[in-house]
């Protein structure tokens, strides 16, 4: 294992656990969406380019974006 998947690793743990810690719903969203880019730079590094594609369009952008788009709409009364 090289220094640089030492490093993602401890990345992706970091951001792991800033999801877990978070409590407000939106910033947990800003969060998840950081742990999905850490997820994508550890499978990069792991020579899986198909898989950290996928992973940065669902984990990095589609999901966290999702989220705060249903967010506004609980807290707007569903207008």
């Amino acid at each position: 294992m090289t220094a640089v998947q030492v490093i993602a690793l401890l990345l992706v743990a970091v951001t792991a656990a800033g999801v877990a810690a978070t409590r407000d719903t939106t910033r947990q969203a800003i969060v998840f969406g950081a742990h999905g880019m850490a997820l994508t730079l550890l499978f990069l590094t792991f020579h899986a380019p198909g898989v950290a594609m996928a992973e940065a369009a669902v984990s990095g952008v589609v999901l966290p974006l999702l989220v705060l788009l249903a967010l506004a709409k609980v807290r707007s009364g569903g207008r």
